[in-house]
Parts: structure tokens; sequence; C-alpha cells
């Protein structure tokens, strides 16, 4: 028995690749048969899932029975029924906790997978028309531009000190055999 993937592939394959080898009535018999099976599949898996929630509620929470308890019996189940309320509760809390860091952690990966990558989305630009007096215009301004940085002071950025990564390929030789050994010895003193 395929699933519903399987059966969407395949019709995604009909609509793509059968267009040679087959003629157009035997592509709508297929594509009909093929809608037909995933709608009873849909509503099949529909029923199990409803038939699922019904079993598990029935385990999980059985029907209360009332009939015949005394006052104390009935404030007993009471102070039972809300510290179990009181234990779901809990649970669902945490488990909303938990699901809103990693919505968070899965949206920063992705913004860093993004970056990575580098493409970072862009705004769609508008065109924009100009008359001939606004493009001079633009052209001062771009002189002014250029003035305006050739003012500015320049500032000297700090370069981080990094260590000096040594191949370990090119010292092999040198430090193997007892010379080696000793040296390492000496240095480590």
């Amino acid at each position: 028995m395929f699933s519903q993937t399987a059966w969407l592939n395949s019709f995604l394959f009909l609509q793509k690749k059968a267009r040679s080898k087959y003629s157009a009535t035997r592509r709508l018999l297929l594509k009909s048969k093929l809608l037909r099976k995933a709608e009873s599949l849909l509503v099949k898996e529909k029923e199990q899932k409803d038939l699922e929630r019904e079993n598990t509620l029935r385990e999980r929470a059985p029907p209360l029975k009332l009939s015949g308890l005394s006052i104390q019996e009935l404030q007993e189940l009471c102070r039972d029924l809300h510290h179990k309320i009181d234990v779901v509760d809990e649970a669902r809390y945490d488990l909303n906790i938990k699901v809103a860091r990693n919505d968070a952690e899965i949206l920063s990966l992705t913004q860093k997978i993004y970056e990575l990558k580098g493409k970072m989305k862009r705004p769609n630009l508008k065109r924009v028309r100009k008359s001939a007096d606004a493009m001079l215009g633009s052209l001062d301004s771009r002189v002014m531009k250029a003035d305006f940085k050739a003012n500015l002071k320049t500032v000297k950025k700090e370069e981080e000190k990094k260590e000096e990564v040594t191949d370990w390929r090119k010292n092999v030789e040198a430090m193997s055999g007892m010379e080696g050994r000793k040296k390492l010895f000496n240095a480590g003193q």
C-alpha cells in the first residue's frame, strides 16, 4: 500500500514526464484515479487519528463514578483531580518553554545560514523617473559627498594579535628521535 507522499509523487511524475507517452484522455483518467485514491487515503487517515485520540482519552481519563460517594470521598477525589491538573499544567508549561527556545534557536540558526551563504533578502526596488534637473542635482550631491568623506578623520583599528600557527609537518624530521624529545623536554623546563 502506497503512502500519501508516494501517491503525490506519482501524480507529479505523471504531470511532468508522461506528456509524451500518454494521450490527454489517459492522463486525465490516471490523474482522476490518483486524486480519488489520495482523497480516500486522507479520509482513512483522519478516521484513524480520531480513533486513536478517542482511545487515548478513554485510557488517560476514565469516566468518573460519583454515585454512592460520601462528602469526604468526593473531597478526596477533587483534591486528587486538582493535583493531576497541576502536574499536567506544569508539564505543558515546560513543553511550551522548550518549544519556544527551540523555535528561537532554529530561527537564529537559519539566519546564520543565510548570512554564511550570503543570501540576504533584498527589498523590491521601484523604478523612479527623474527629470534632467534632478539628475544634475544628484551629480552635485555626489561631489559634495566625496568632499565630506575627504574631511572625515581616519581611525586606526587595532589589529588582534594572532597566535602564530606552525605547520607540524615541517618540523617532523627535526623533532624525531631522541634529539627531538630532548628539545621538547628542555623547552618545557
